[in-house]
């Protein structure tokens, strides 16, 4: 069940990355902003680590794991840059909506590629996920 509150937090935080990002990128390039953005996120979860002794862990990271997590950084860093460039010139309620969109490519990719199964319940909500998604940016 705690999965669901950090889920939830992380929604909310994200939301606020919205907002704050497209305030701030008034007058300054969308792929200067990311960089800056990604640099600050880089250092605040660096000093998290540390503070939380979480560095032990580091072999842990060898081997498969880290091909996986460094894929998963590139493939943030080119969701972040082009999410930049989309909220720089359109309106934040189109872009995020859009965005969220990412929760049916995940569905669809689990399935392919984690063995995860679609239910009656994943392809009810993915569709209506795809319908809210519609609805808000059109």
């Amino acid at each position: 069940m705690n999965w669901i509150l950090y889920a939830l937090g992380s929604a909310i935080f994200a939301a606020l990355v919205a907002i704050f990002g497209k305030i701030g990128l008034k007058g300054v390039d969308s792929t200067l902003a990311t960089t800056v953005r990604a640099a600050v996120m880089a250092l605040f979860l660096i000093i998290i680590t540390l503070s939380l002794k979480k560095f032990s862990g580091i072999e842990s990271l060898l081997g498969k794991p880290i091909i996986f997590i460094v894929l998963s950084g590139i493939a943030g860093a080119l969701s972040w840059l082009l999410y930049f460039f989309a909220i720089k010139t359109g309106p934040v309620s189109g872009v995020v909506a859009i965005d969220k969109s990412s929760v049916l490519f995940a569905i669809i990719l689990a399935a392919l590629f984690l063995g995860e199964s679609f239910t009656v319940k994943t392809v009810l909500g993915g569709v209506l996920i795809l319908g809210g998604v519609l609805l808000v940016a059109l």
